[in-house]
């Protein structure tokens, strides 16, 4: 197992200000790149307290990027439908010279309708535009003279400036919330992959990674150079009780910001996004003493997380990174810290980390 730090805002202005969440990002980067942490990555949201403060990737990648040296920087998720693929390619290529070739990229589709509302994006065309994005990136990155004729966007020809550092263009992920057959089209594809085991049951990860990997095998990608995230909040303390109790306030702060964010749901339908309609009803049934039960999220003492872990290597597979939130802004940054020494001291060490 290899380990990554996670950062995903969910908070409200009146908690934090903005300045101060990406001090303490930059911060626990730093803290993290020096336990010797495989990757840190943010997500891209806009508009409202889930997500909301993190509305550019690359623009808090690229101040962490400049106040390290080893740790790799990773966007989960970078959304295409949002942006042209000439600026979007663009930006991370130039992210890539910043790191010095430690950028890992993530695509993803978004899934908030009022996000596809405010940007004039039709959310029945996210999985098009996902996947055409990624072909113009990848091509951008790799050749020279690109003229790209896509259903949304016809361009070139063009060569990238700046270029790349990494040959033929940064790593690509591939964020699946929880469709097996998006997971078999990304092992196909040889694609790397992120997901967030919080958000579906166990079942359905374990299908989505076996189709993923039986994918990636028949296509003939190189064995074991698959590349596979789980995301986990964390909640770390000596103490477990209170390890739990701030566990606790910290996902019913969670779950309530997605709850109002997801709301769009209730006005919106689309084809293409399956069940989430009944996101906000599954929210409302949240509980934390079943969540953790169920393995959806790291809390307790040491020992408590090295066994959580333990079972989820146990169900998922030694092929992993970890990739762990313990600061979403609602947190207090000596408890996210503490919480992130004690994962990097006292259960990461025993954990072997992969082949690289």
């Amino acid at each position: 197992m290899d380990f990554g730090l996670n950062f995903f805002p969910v908070f409200t202005p009146d908690h934090k200000p903005a300045s101060q969440f990406y001090r303490e990002a930059i911060a626990l980067s730093q803290i993290a790149e020096e336990y010797g942490f495989e990757h840190v990555q943010t997500v891209e949201h806009y508009g409202t307290p889930y997500g909301g403060y993190s509305p550019d990737p690359v623009t808090l990648l690229s101040a962490i990027a400049a106040r390290t040296k080893t740790i790799r920087v990773a966007s989960g998720a970078v959304i295409p439908a949002f942006t042209h693929p000439l600026q979007l390619a663009s930006k991370l290529a130039m992210l890539d010279n910043i790191s010095d070739g430690r950028l890992d990229v993530g695509f993803g589709r978004a899934w908030l309708p009022q996000e596809f509302e405010w940007l004039g994006v039709s959310i029945d065309e996210s999985r098009r535009r996902f996947s055409e994005g990624i072909e113009a990136c990848r091509r951008l990155w790799s050749e020279e003279d690109v003229v790209f004729e896509g259903e949304f966007h016809s361009f070139g020809p063009v060569t990238l400036s700046p270029r790349p550092v990494q040959q033929s263009g940064p790593p690509v992920f591939v964020a699946s919330a929880s469709s097996p057959e998006s997971c078999a089209a990304a092992g196909k594809a040889g694609y790397h992959l992120q997901v967030v085991p919080t958000i579906v049951s166990h079942e359905t990860v374990v299908e989505m990674l076996a189709a993923y990997r039986k994918a990636w095998v028949e296509a003939g990608h190189a064995k074991g150079a698959a590349r596979i995230q789980l995301k986990y909040n964390c909640y770390l303390s000596e103490d477990r009780d209170e390890a739990l109790r701030r566990g606790e306030e910290m996902e019913n702060n969670h779950v309530e910001l997605m709850s109002e964010a997801a709301a769009g749901w209730l006005r919106t339908s689309s084809d293409q996004y399956k069940g989430y309609d009944k996101l906000v009803d599954k929210a409302r049934e949240y509980d934390f003493g079943k969540a953790l039960s169920a393995g959806k999220i790291l809390a307790g003492n040491p020992d408590d997380v090295i066994g959580q872990l333990d079972a989820s290597r146990a169900s998922y597979g030694d092929d992993l990174c970890i990739s762990i939130q313990v600061n979403s802004g609602y947190t207090e940054y000596r408890d996210a810290e503490r919480s992130l020494r004690l994962f990097a001291e006292k259960v990461a060490p025993l954990f072997k980390p992969r082949e690289r």
